[in-house]
């Protein structure tokens, strides 16, 4: 492993980040678990960054990949293509969105760049309203809308970004309100915030913030929102690449945890539809996404194979009901990690739902984030056999625990016993 790790040092730039003091290379997986170079043998409880959605090596998935390769890999969007076509009137289906229009992108950061396309040539404004906290990708537009330093490398930017309270629910000016109060302080902070600029273009926003550690905001807030929203013209731009497909096992989009003023105008996904496959996009209502006066088209957006991978990928998860087993089995593993927690003094708090978890350490009798704790936490986790990530705000201080959403009853006690473990020995 040194070796390949010393020619990746020699040509991948600096800050292209690895996991781990001694970093691994992956060769194989199957269902809930991977095995790298050295033969050792993992349980997963990250997906390839909440990627692997259904298991690894799903057959369904790998068939449906061979199958359409051995037809045709790759035509473009100039020509017409089924299994696009097929996927489109599923998800807009799926989406909630009336009249709604589907555009497939590479990824999740290629997805939330034309959200934000779609909302400023609409709007006629380049002004955004972006969460603190949170993240969107790492194109030149989503850097500069992402509310997290760790991951926004410039401060120019193409957009003018404002930044609005809610996001996190335990910090911040009012993390001491009640969950009603918290609301109401959060909603006259945005009316505030309109009556001191001209009209943005669009709130762009995670229900749960994915790379920030797993926070969100009390159920409702965002069609709190949408309703100060919708007086001033101004587009809610939902960002589902990490809450998408019914992971939060409540709800099959994380918009509808704020479902009292409707869809939003635009909904962004990517990762676990293609389960590993390069497969993102945008659906909006016509009314909007038809907005643009130029022609544009996708190379690689909605390829025949990716296409097909997310068809059998979808259709295995509706037809297994994993958005069920992400609320059963999801349940349970909040349960197991909030009893972990009780035993250690570095835990500030358990938090999540579903199959999206995040533990949140501190040092020990503060409340001050501990990123050197997360990272020992991380590392001994590997030496148990268990794979999770790590996030949060100000500082990394979150392990991040999103396991693909067939994991078993079997293995998340087994995992909530190796993350046990691990808190014991980082501590």
């Amino acid at each position: 492993m040194t070796g390949l790790y010393e020619r990746h040092r020699a040509v991948a730039p600096d800050w292209l980040a690895l996991y781990y003091r001694r970093p691994l290379e992956l060769t194989h997986g199957e269902g809930r678990h991977v095995w790298d170079a050295d033969g050792n043998r993992y349980l997963d409880f990250f997906g390839g960054i909440l990627t692997t959605m259904t298991a690894h090596a799903l057959p369904e998935v790998t068939k449906a990949v061979a199958e359409q390769a051995g037809r045709i890999i790759h035509s473009s969007t100039l020509y017409l293509n089924r299994p696009m076509v097929e996927l489109a009137e599923r998800i807009a289906t799926l989406s909630g969105i009336p009249d709604a229009r589907v555009f497939f992108t590479t990824s999740g950061t290629e997805a939330n760049d034309t959200a934000l396309l779609l909302a400023t040539a609409h709007r006629g404004s380049n002004q955004i309203l972006a969460m603190r906290n949170s993240y969107h990708g790492r194109s030149f537009s989503t850097v500069s809308v992402t509310g997290n330093q760790a991951w926004s490398p410039t401060s120019l930017s193409p957009l003018q970004t404002l930044y609005v309270h809610g996001g996190v629910r335990t910090r911040g000016p009012y993390a001491e309100l009640s969950d009603q109060r918290f609301i109401q302080a959060c909603v006259s902070d945005l009316e505030d915030l309109l009556g001191h600029t001209r009209n943005p273009a669009a709130l762009i926003a995670e229900p749960i913030q994915g790379v920030g550690g797993f926070t969100s905001p009390p159920d409702g807030l965002f069609a709190a929102f949408r309703e100060v929203l919708d007086r001033h013209g101004v587009l809610w731009i939902s960002d589902e690449v990490q809450t998408g497909w019914g992971r939060t096992g409540e709800h099959f989009w994380g918009w509808q945890a704020h479902e009292r003023s409707g869809p939003p105008d635009i909904l962004t996904f990517a990762k676990g539809i293609g389960n590993g496959m390069s497969v993102g996009g945008v659906v909006a209502r016509a009314e909007v996404m038809n907005c643009l006066d130029a022609n544009s088209i996708s190379t690689f957006g909605g390829s025949p194979v990716t296409m097909a991978a997310s068809l059998a990928n979808l259709s295995y998860l509706l037809d297994h009901d994993l958005q069920g087993n992400a609320r059963r089995v999801g349940g349970l593993l909040i349960e197991r990690l909030r009893s972990v927690a009780a035993a250690s003094p570095a835990v500030r708090e358990v938090r999540g739902r579903g199959l999206m978890i995040g533990i949140e350490l501190v040092r020990p009798g503060t409340d001050e984030a501990d990123p050197d704790a997360a990272a020992a936490v991380l590392e001994a986790a590997r030496e148990g056999g268990l794979l999770i990530g790590k996030g949060g705000g100000h500082s990394t201080s979150v392990l991040r625990i999103a396991p693909p959403m067939t994991l078993t009853v079997a293995e998340a006690e087994e995992g909530a016993a190796i993350l046990a473990d691990a808190l014991h020995a980082a501590g």
